[in-house]
């Protein structure tokens, strides 16, 4: 099966499930897109039991998807930077910290929580697993997916000042947990070799460090380029080769390539650099360019995690073990928040209930099942592959149709 029919294909039922969202169902397009997905995937299952035809030929175009190659090394650098881009700067930089703390603080702190939680859970269940798995559970589980979270706030009504801190998190969290799943990966996958506290914060430092200067070396280059010239045409290109070739060089250097898109983003989308290199049909063409990146690559994203349905293991206590993570790592997004809101939240000024709607709000999503399917077999890959994706579902549904209201509940006006 060759690239472009498996392109051709899921731009198809993107296009057909984007429609009937919009004509009927009218939820914001990620939510729309995965739950017309999963209904269809349900639909192929229940129609396999007369002709199983759909379903084998389905399976098979999921087969041959690699998810985690297809969505880290290619779509989500796009989908940082576009988010990037449109994310206020100057909020940004006000919250700074706490997105820091949020971002850093916060994801190893879950990290440790649910995993801890997990062994312990899975332990009582009667199926034990090396407690060194189970933190690599709370490493993919723990950051929140910017993807996910910037589709569904923009219609959620949230104040400025906390959308900010849920979207920033969200943009900054995505790589450090990338990159704290990678350390935990290479612990768990060295049997002979010793791996020492310095190779720790030797790898974390270079991918998240040198992850961010690479992207603001981009984004200063491109700025430059941008403002010597005006054509918006060329312009829009030169964005668009920023990361692609970011992306490429983060890789080839063992860079954090998310966190240098992000960077880069942040320093394009800057209000002062807009006005100085963009001239307003140029700053209108890039928004509207990287706008329909966007939504044709999220709506692709949500319909590959709807279909990845048909690859699961199904086993009865893999189900159970996965509704109940829901609520621990509810609880452990919860607690792993507390501390960084509480140093902040006077100086700050912070939205009654920051804690509860940043818990709620922080959503997760293709990364983590990305994250969850380079397991090896030995790590209980199909196991926490349930798990993830009964998060991951129950997350962007329920908490991404409540979260409105939750946020109307609390704060009656916008500020």
């Amino acid at each position: 099966m060759d690239s472009y029919f498996i392109i051709t294909a899921l731009t198809f039922l993107a296009a057909i499930f984007g429609y009937i969202n919009a004509r009927f169902l009218k939820l914001p397009t990620t939510i729309g897109l995965m739950l017309i997905t999963i209904l269809y995937t349900l639909g192929v299952f229940v129609l396999s039991y007369f002709d199983d035809t759909l379903l084998r030929a389905e399976t098979d175009l999921i087969r041959e998807i690699d998810f985690e190659m297809v969505l880290m090394d290619y779509m989500l650098s796009f989908l940082l930077f576009a988010g990037a881009l449109h994310t206020n700067f100057q909020q940004l930089k006000v919250q700074r910290w706490p997105i820091m703390a949020f971002a850093t603080l916060g994801v190893l702190t879950s990290t440790f929580l649910v995993g801890t939680a997990v062994f312990y859970l899975l332990s009582f269940m009667g199926t034990p697993v090396n407690y060194i798995y189970c933190l690599l559970f709370g490493a993919i589980i723990s950051p929140t997916d910017p993807i996910a979270v910037l589709g569904i706030l923009k219609k959620a009504n949230v104040p400025k000042k906390l959308e900010t801190k849920i979207v920033g998190e969200s943009l900054f969290n995505d790589g450090v947990g990338v990159v704290v799943f990678l350390t935990i990966f290479s612990i768990a996958s060295s049997k002979n070799a010793t791996v020492t506290p310095m190779d720790i914060v030797t790898l974390f430092g270079k991918e998240v460090f040198g992850g961010i200067l690479l992207g603001l070396l981009i984004g200063w280059v491109a700025y430059k380029l941008m403002k010597s010239i005006d054509d918006f045409s060329t312009e829009v290109i030169i964005t668009l080769a920023a990361v692609m070739v970011g992306t490429v060089t983060a890789q080839k250097f063992h860079l954090s390539a998310p966190l240098a898109m992000v960077a880069a983003g942040l320093v394009i989308g800057n209000d002062t650099i807009r006005d100085s290199a963009m001239s307003e049909i140029t700053e209108r063409y890039v928004d509207k360019f990287w706008e329909l990146i966007d939504i044709l690559l999220n709506a692709i994203l949500f319909v590959l995690i709807g279909m990845e349905m048909l690859i699961l293991t199904y086993e009865v206590h893999y189900i159970v073990a996965g509704l109940i993570a829901i609520p621990i790592v509810l609880a452990c997004r919860y607690a792993s928040l507390f501390l960084p809101i509480k140093l902040f939240e006077k100086k700050l000024d912070f939205v009654p209930k920051t804690n509860l709607i940043m818990t709620w709000g922080g959503l997760r999503g293709g990364i983590s099942i990305a994250l969850a399917l380079t397991l090896t077999n030995e790590m209980e890959r199909d196991m926490f592959l349930v798990l993830t994706y009964i998060v991951v579902v129950f997350s962007i549904l329920a908490q991404g149709l409540t979260i409105e209201k939750l946020v109307r509940r609390f704060i009656p006006k916008k500020e």
